[in-house]
């Protein structure tokens, strides 16, 4: 018997008395927070995030059964993060959603005061910007399907998770648009396709063209799908305009549906070519992918684009997120200089 019992409103109902061990009860209660985010169409990684610290959260309570939690437990598990493990506010802020979603939609436990919480230090960091000297130094040590994923997000400031989930139909070479559907905030926008990559793209999308027909031939099941959309239409994922423009050469088993089928390619392996490249090029700043993200930003705005328009590109909710670039842009565009170069 199950631990929850759904009701109409969508809220969960306890079936199980506390005299019940502790430890089976965990089990179903992770087990529930699964089918819950899955309700919601959280993405894959925000439930792996999730159940890892719902993890951390069972090891601190040290066996504690989950129908005697309260909002003090917690406020100490917070408080822990912060002042014994030295988390950043980030990490903090991760950790309360996870359990936030775990008291609410699981428990049934309502939150009200934290304001005792001890907050983990918020720090002000200015992004890593790389000129375009250095990205043109970076891409020179980059080659196949890596350069031309690592031009996409610099050409058109994707996140990394954005480019990978990218599918043929949200390429536009007509209009020179690359559409991100369901970026972060569950939102979908337009950005940039530069026109040096259309060739580039063209032909790698060919090479996908007879790998997706190879597929068809083997009759491997269909791409996933987002959403209901895969009960609702089931043949849809076995559409071309469905597929990923950067699918993997290697079939792998869907951590959902356990089906074996053809995923988007590990975010490693961008991640892996990057930092190859920064160490060959003998970059001396610490470049991740998001950082072609950052010079994207940045560069539109030191080439005079209305910060707006860059907001709009980038996904941005608030104009102050996006605010953070023109620090770095207005070094170059005030056009100060140094004391010491009057001398």
């Amino acid at each position: 018997m199950s631990l929850y019992r759904i009701c109409q409103r969508g809220k969960s109902t306890p079936l199980v008395q506390n005299t019940d061990e502790p430890d089976r009860q965990w089990k179903h209660v992770a087990d529930e927070m699964v089918r819950m985010m899955r309700l919601r169409h959280l993405s894959i990684r925000t439930e792996k995030t999730y159940m890892g610290w719902i993890r951390s959260y069972y090891r601190f309570l040290k066996g504690k059964h989950p129908q005697k939690l309260n909002q003090t437990d917690l406020k100490d598990f917070l408080t822990h993060l912060a002042a014994d493990r030295k988390v950043s506010a980030s990490t903090q802020n991760q950790a309360f959603n996870s359990i936030l979603f775990l008291y609410r939609h699981i428990l049934n436990i309502d939150i009200s005061d934290l304001n005792d919480v001890l907050r983990a230090k918020q720090s002000k960091k200015l992004p890593v910007v790389l000129t375009q000297p250095e990205i043109a130094s970076l891409f020179q040590y980059m080659d196949g399907i890596n350069l031309l994923m690592a031009r996409i997000v610099y050409g058109g400031g994707l996140r990394l998770q954005e480019c990978l989930n990218l599918r043929i139909k949200d390429v536009d070479f007509r209009r020179h648009r690359l559409i991100v559907r369901a970026g972060k905030g569950d939102k979908d926008r337009e950005t940039l396709l530069a026109t040096q990559i259309k060739e580039d793209l063209s032909n790698h999308i060919r090479k996908a063209w007879v790998l997706y027909n190879e597929d068809q031939k083997n009759k491997v099941p269909g791409v996933y799908l987002p959403h209901a959309l895969e009960r609702k239409y089931p043949n849809a994922g076995k559409e071309w305009h469905w597929q990923w423009v950067f699918a993997s050469q290697k079939l792998s088993v869907d951590p959902r549906s356990k089906t074996i089928r053809r995923h988007h390619l590990h975010p490693s392996n961008l991640q892996r070519a990057i930092k190859r490249a920064t160490k060959r090029g003998s970059i001396s700043k610490r470049i991740t992918v998001h950082t072609l993200r950052h010079s994207f930003a940045t560069h539109l705005l030191e080439s005079g684009y209305d910060i707006r328009t860059v907001q709009e590109l980038l996904g941005h909710a608030s104009v102050k997120t996006t605010m953070v670039y023109t620090h770095l842009s207005q070094k170059n565009l005030m056009g100060v200089k140094s004391p010491l170069d009057a001398i």
